[in-house]
């Protein structure tokens, strides 16, 4: 199993994007990469930054991103490790997040909420690759 934030659960997640039937037919129209934004907390030592390409129901890549500067990613999703544990682990909602801040979104809002079903089943598709959710904290 991949552990988040570790590299190799990006790589199953882009597996699981490009398998998930589901995910294919409701994220069909979504044409928006995102900026992951892992923000260094007292259990993730070092703010990790995560680019992927998301295009009509596919992830077309993956990339671990040095410095967020020079990726021009539409939407920028930013947030301590933490509160990305609560996220994936169901302890909190993504919509509730977004709206109380505890995931900041940079980028065009309407969009976003126009596409509230592809929002909610990607992060779906994130919580069925934790299985459980096992993050770096849980290994401690």
């Amino acid at each position: 199993m991949a552990i988040f934030p570790e590299k190799d659960w990006f790589f199953k997640l882009k597996e699981k994007l490009n398998s998930d039937e589901r995910y294919a037919e409701i994220a069909r129209n979504w044409e928006w990469d995102l900026l992951f934004v892992i923000e260094a907390d007292e259990v993730l030592k070092e703010t990790l930054s995560v680019y992927l390409d998301l295009w009509h129901g596919t992830c077309r890549d993956v990339k671990i991103v040095e410095d967020e500067r020079q990726t021009q990613a539409t939407f920028v999703l930013s947030a301590p490790y933490q509160n990305y544990v609560a996220l994936l682990s169901g302890k909190l909602d993504p919509m509730q997040a977004m709206l109380t801040r505890k995931l900041r979104v940079r980028g065009n809002m309407a969009i976003m909420m126009r596409n509230v079903p592809t929002v909610l089943d990607f992060v779906r598709c994130c919580r069925e690759i934790t299985d459980g959710f096992v993050g770096i904290a849980a290994q401690k």
